[in-house]
Formats: C-alpha cells, structure tokens, sequence
C-alpha cells in the first residue's frame, strides 16, 4: 500500500485543483490525518501571497496544517538553484520536508507543480523526480482544452512513458476539459494506447469551474472598485456588452452576468442594478465601467444609497480591450467559493472510477529506492541513536570541513586527532562559521589516555614482539590512536584514509579490534547510488583473489550489509559466463562460491556465476537464466576479485555519475571504515553516517 498521491500535469490550467478537492475528499473517506503538499508554490507568502489552492484545501477540509507546511520552496527559489546547479539539494529539502509530514499524517496528498511563470521548460523533469524519490504513484491530468481527442491522447502517452521510463508508475490519468462530442473517441484511444492497470477517467468541460469571480476580474483588470467589496466572490457566469437600448439590454439578462459597459451610460448601470433587485429577473454578478468614464455624482449617490449593491468596477480600458481581458481569466477556485468546490468534488466522484483508484491504492507495491531517498534514510537513521565517531586526519580540510556538516546536522559525536590551534586556525581559513567547542580534540601524546593505550595495546601485542618502547611510538601515530579509542569503547566507530594508505587504516584493526565470531576475512562493499536504484557492490577494496570459501563469506557478509541498511539482497555471484554455459578456473570458484552460501544461508537468494548485464538488465537476464529469481534484478553484486571489482565500481560511477558511499569493512568486531585518499567532502560525511549506523548494530 502508498501512504502518498502524486497529481502531477505537464501544462498549466490543466484543472489539476479539480483531482486534489476530489481525491482529498475521496481520501478523508479512508483516514482521519491526511496532509497535504506541493513541492513549489508560484506564489510568494513572504511577499503576502498565498497560494489559493492550498488556501482552499486547508480551510475547506478543516485540515490541522500550518500553511507554512505544504510547500517546500517557491517557484522563485527553484529557479535561482537551478541556475546554481543545486538540483540535488532541492530534491534532498523536499525530502526532508514530505518526510516530516509523512511521519506525522496517515497520507500525503502531493501536488505537483503548476506550470504558471518562468522557467516552466524545467518542470516536467522535475516532477517525475520528485514524484520518484518520494516514491509515490503518479495521477496524470492533461486538459484537452482546444485539442482534438487524438491530440490529447498522445500528449498523455508521452508523458506516461516520461514516468515509466523513470520507473514511477502511473496510476490513473485524468483527461480533463473534453468537449463532450469527443469523449467517446478519446476513451477509445485511451483503452487502446495505454496498459490496462492504468485507471482512465475523461471528464468533459463544465463550464461553471472555468467561470472567474469579481475578485478575479477586479485583480486582472487592475481597475478601481467603486461598490460592493462583500460581494467580489460572486462568480460570472455570463458577460454581456451594455451598449443598447435598455428593453433590449433587460431581454439579455441571465444567471449571474457580467456587465460590461461605458461608465457614462447611467442608463445601463441603473437597469442593471434595479433587475438585480427584482423579482422578475435574475441576479446580477456585477458590472465593468470602461473608458475612464465615471457616472455623474447624482447617480454615484443614488447606487451608494442602496441596500443591495453588487461589485462595481472602474477601468480606464476600453471596451474592446476590457471584455478580451476579462476572457483571457483562467479562473481559480477560492477558499470562499463554496459552491464551486463542491462542484469540483461532485465532478470528480462523478467521472473517476474511485472504488478503483481506492483499490489501486491499497495494492500499490513500491519498487526500489533512489539515491537521494537512500542518503535522507542513512542521515535519519543515524540520528535516531547518536554514536561517537573519531576522524583521526584533523590535520585534512576535507575532513574538516565534512566535520562541520556533520555537526551542524547533529548526526553524531565527533573527536578529531589533531592540534586545536592548527584545527581553530584551519576553520577560520575555510570561512566555516562552526562551535569548535562542540568537537573532541586530542593530540595523542597529550590525551589524558596514552599512557593506559601504550600499557593495552603492550599487553595485547606483547607475544607478537612488541615492546613498551614500540607500543608508545605506535600510539602516537593517529591510526592505532584513533583504533584504540574504538577498542576501548571511548568511541563507537573510526573513519580514516582521506590521507593515509588502506593498509594504514586496516592494520591496527586487525591486529587487535580483530573479526566477529565465525568471520575468516575482511571485506568491503560500495553502494552504489545509480540514477534509479542503489546496489551494494563488493569486495571493491581489500581482497586481491578470495578463494571460493572468502568469496561465499564475502557474499554472506555484503548480504547481511545490504540488509542493514533497508536493501532487500538479491545476490549476483559475477563472472565471465552465465549459468553453465561456461568453464574455466575462476568459473568454477564462483560456482563453488554460489554453492556453499545456497549451504550456509539457504534463506537468500543467490544466483552465480552471472554475468553484469544478465545480473541488472531484466530483458537480458530473461534471455539467458529465465527460471532465475535474481538475473535482471540483481541487488548486492559480488566481483571474483579486487581487480574486476576496483575496475568496475570506478567505470560505473564514472560513466553513469553515480555516488559511490563506501568502501564500508565487514566483519570487524567494531566499525573501521577506510577512505581513498582522492575522497570528496560528501564522501567523507556519508562514510561517517554509515560508520554510525554500523555501530548501531
């Protein structure tokens, strides 16, 4: 099941406000929180405008959200970080901020851009972004407003395969605006041209939801408003030009019209606003003096005499120019405009299939997890039980500077092997504007502890021919400083390798923070956060050539990784063959391989040898293993060797942009993480998330 609807279009005026009154209604049916939220709003509330659709919801449904909590950034802000190139973090804030809705409301109702303003080139992509890392279902509205069926048929086929090309799977698409004479045929060609677990709706034009208000009018024309303030909401649904006798004018009168005529005609605006209050005609939505032109002030006091006035607005416009303008109006519906929101929901339960969506919505299986959704996950989860980490190469910006966001983020603990001064004077220069009291800094000769790490790590490694001379030269190098700290419980997890070698790193954790029970070699696994998925790959890092038996505990050990950190393992033992097809040497030892995990862990799913493009394309893994549960969809992928391994993980995230988090050890007693000394600032960081995350375990 979703906890979570995307409404998304790929023009404006679409009538996408009509599906978000009909599905929130139709889901405050099944549950009582639901919330609701839009990406980024057109209008600006820090400039006093609200945006009326969300305006409209919140106060309709009596919905117990702040305004400031259904929208992650403006149309404005988005455009200003595109320019920067900051895509990455818009995504990551929207995360954060649905995230906190969802955990907070038993259903998101997400409603995707609007298409209105600058920049609108953008959205589309963005859209289908969004709508996948938050991993919910789309509803597609197109409007086929001026188009023919076939026009409108194929605009919603293209984007359908824009959002399945993506893997964001499309649950229903909403035609809306259809002239009734092609409803038929459009419903036809839906049928025909899209799956058939896409539910189809076609809702034909209702004239009353495009009809505008006083208000909308008095805004677009920018004009003056002489009379009838508390009655602006009044909604226009027919306009007529007074420039005729007044037997003719009165003959032309219908529901709720719209006059339009030369302020100087008091003849016109007298009739109007007398029919208005008569018995024997309809009412009157308001009128529009053009020209300039004002009546005399006799007939101004005689209208502000009256008991019922209707809005009376003035423009220097002329005629011709007012009366296009006012039908130019793409109307909006409004908190206050009762009736058309309840004409929007009967519509909406009227032409879409609801026991279906309702249905569809219970059934949906998400599939997979992007990249930027797998980071917010690491971050939030670390949080969750803060642990201490120690960076021993506080003498490195990067490291530095990775500190700080970690901090300032409150994701973890931090002590920094280094010198204050030299760390004081090392954030001055790098302009980071951080509290060097909320970190631990230490240099080892002069922490509190040497003396009882010199004393351990002697009687530890005595029998291995290490002296007290050479135990005290060993603590103070940072590595086996920074080791020890984790050996004795000061703190939780090590990260280190930004300027050290591996062996550097691994050494002192091998020589007495030692594996866990049952463990004969430390590995490593990558994961690679790919454009649509995240895959665990190992061993990238430490192995030269595992033997067969390393090569299943290594399988076993990257299995148990992927498991950790929310990744359903499906396993991929790689070689140069597929199934039996193949012999040779290193076949045979991933054959081998693959046999003694089905032993070990009958409970995974494990397919080898395999090669890479049966392992993750589907069509290929179909062709050549189809009776396979794991080819095409292959999740942890395990390399026969450092060389393979090393090489691959380097050409993928070099040929596809993909981040690579890691390489995170496996099989140490407490969390040892290594870093490539070519390591980013995001590197650094995540490595530490994971370290923390480990050391939750």
């Amino acid at each position: 099941m979703t906890n979570a609807l995307y409404i998304a279009t790929s023009e404006p005026y679409s009538g996408k406000s009509v599906v978000a009154l009909g599905l929130m209604n139709m889901l405050l049916s099944k549950a009582k929180k639901i919330a609701y939220f839009k990406p980024f709003v057109d209008d600006d509330p820090q400039k006093g405008k609200k945006n009326s659709t969300i305006e409209t919801i919140l106060k309709y449904f009596d919905l117990k959200q702040n305004y400031s909590e259904t929208y992650a950034f403006t149309r404005n802000e988005v455009f200003h970080m595109i320019n920067l190139h900051k895509e990455a973090e818009i995504i990551d804030s929207i995360i954060r901020k649905y995230k906190v809705l969802e955990e907070n409301y038993d259903f998101v109702l997400i409603d995707g851009s609007d298409f209105i303003g600058e920049g609108t080139a953008f959205e589309f992509d963005l859209n289908v972004s969004i709508a996948k890392n938050l991993g919910a279902p789309v509803i597609f509205v197109q409007s086929g407003e001026n188009e023919t069926a076939f026009e409108t048929s194929a605009a919603i086929r293209t984007a359908c395969n824009n959002f399945t090309d993506k893997e964001v799977q499309v649950l229903a698409v909403i035609a809306n605006k259809i002239q009734s004479t092609q409803a038929f045929e459009l419903t036809t060609l839906l049928k025909e041209n899209l799956p058939s677990k896409i539910i189809k709706s076609v809702i034909p034009e209702i004239k009353e939801l495009g009809n505008p208000t006083m208000q909308e009018i008095h805004e677009t024309l920018n004009g003056k408003l002489l009379f009838g303030e508390n009655k602006l909401t009044n909604q226009v649904d027919s306009a007529i030009v007074g420039a005729m006798m007044m037997r003719n004018f009165l003959t032309r009168l219908r529901e709720n019209t719209l006059i339009v005529t030369p302020g100087d005609r008091a003849d016109i605006i007298i009739g109007a606003l007398q029919a208005n209050i008569s018995k024997n005609y309809p009412p009157v939505a308001g009128l529009v003096l053009t020209g300039g032109l004002l009546p005399d002030e006799p007939v101004l006091d005689l209208i502000d005499g009256l008991d019922s006035k209707v809005p009376i607005i003035a423009t220097d416009k002329g005629t011709f120019e007012t009366t296009n303008k006012i039908g130019s109006i793409q109307s909006r519906i409004y908190p206050d405009n009762v009736k058309k929101i309840e004409l929007a929901i009967n519509t909406f339960e009227r032409y879409v299939d609801t026991p279906e969506l309702d249905q569809r919505i219970v059934t949906f299986e998400p599939e997979g997890i992007t990249p930027r959704m797998f980071q917010y996950q690491l971050v939030k989860r670390a949080k969750t039980a803060k642990k201490h980490i120690v960076l021993p190469e506080g003498n490195d910006d990067r490291i530095l500077t990775a500190a700080a966001r970690l901090v300032s983020q409150d994701i973890v603990d931090l002590t920094i092997i280094g010198d204050k001064s030299e760390i004081q004077a090392a954030f001055k220069r790098l302009a980071i504007n951080t509290d060097i009291t909320k970190f631990n800094i230490t240099t080892p000769s002069e922490s509190i502890h040497f003396q009882d790490f010199v004393e351990t790590f002697y009687e530890l490694r005595k029998d291995k021919g290490v002296n007290i001379d050479m135990a005290k030269d060993l603590m103070n190098d940072v590595s086996y400083f920074g080791t020890m700290m984790v050996y004795k419980g000061l703190a939780d997890g090590m990260v280190s390798g930004a300027v050290h070698t591996t062996q550097h790193t691994i050494r002192p954790a091998l020589q007495f923070v030692k594996t866990k029970p049952n463990v004969s070699v430390v590995s490593s696994v990558f994961f690679m956060c790919l454009p649509d998925r995240v895959s665990v790959f190992g061993d990238c890092a430490v192995n030269p050539n595992p033997t067969a038996e390393q090569l299943a505990e290594i399988a076993i050990s990257s299995a148990e990784s992927s498991q950790m950190f929310g990744i359903d393992p499906k396993i991929a033992m790689l070689s140069y063959s597929s199934g039996t097809s193949g012999q040779g040497e290193e076949v045979e030892k991933v054959r081998k391989a693959t046999e003694i995990v089905k032993q070990k862990r009958p409970d995974l799913k494990i397919e080898g040898p395999i090669q890479y493009d049966a392992a993750v394309d589907p069509t290929v893994g179909k062709q050549k293993l189809p009776n396979s549960e794991v080819a095409g969809q292959a999740s942890v992928l395990i390399f026969p060797d450092l060389n393979t391994g090393n090489n691959t993980y380097k050409a993928v995230q070099r040929e596809t942009g993909a981040l690579a988090i890691g390489p995170m050890l496996q099989g140490l007693n407490k969390p040892v993480n290594d870093l490539s000394r070519g390591c980013t600032v995001d590197d650094i960081f995540n490595t530490v998330v994971i370290t923390a995350i480990q050391a939750q375990q």
